[in-house]
């Protein structure tokens, strides 16, 4: 890998944590938010937990796989900031796609969605990565 490889692929790593982070706190700000009148505790730390979840696999993920190729962190990076955006533009509810639905639903629904967004398109990636 040359120096202009790493610096950029170190730059994509800073840029996808600084991401992470603001759709980190940009979600629990739209759930705690909603859920301002919820008295269970325990609700709000599972919801707190459940939305959260992607934000956290990703960290990890960027953090534990500091080798891969270019191609792999850029698929990452787009996933990362595919799930930042869908998640704040979904909770923030500038697209009122879940209609009449208890806003609950959509604090349930986008974690699930980026858990499958996770869990097809990173492995897909490295396995393309692999045979080039």
């Amino acid at each position: 890998m040359t120096d202009k490889q790493a610096s950029t692929q170190n730059f994509i790593r800073t840029l996808a944590l600084a991401i992470l982070l603001i759709g980190a706190v940009g979600s629990l700000y739209f759930m705690f938010n909603a859920g301002r009148n919820q008295k269970s505790f325990f609700l709000i730390a599972c919801f707190t937990t459940w939305v959260l979840s992607p934000f956290i696999a990703l960290l990890i993920a960027n953090v534990i796989s500091k080798r891969r190729s270019i191609s792999t962190s850029m698929t990452f990076f787009f996933v990362i900031l595919f799930i930042t955006v869908g998640s704040l533009v979904s909770y923030s509810g500038a697209l009122s796609l879940f209609g009449a639905k208890p806003p609950a639903f959509k604090f349930l629904i986008v974690p699930l969605v980026s858990w499958l967004l996770i869990l097809t398109l990173i492995p897909i990636s490295q396995k393309i990565s692999r045979k080039k």
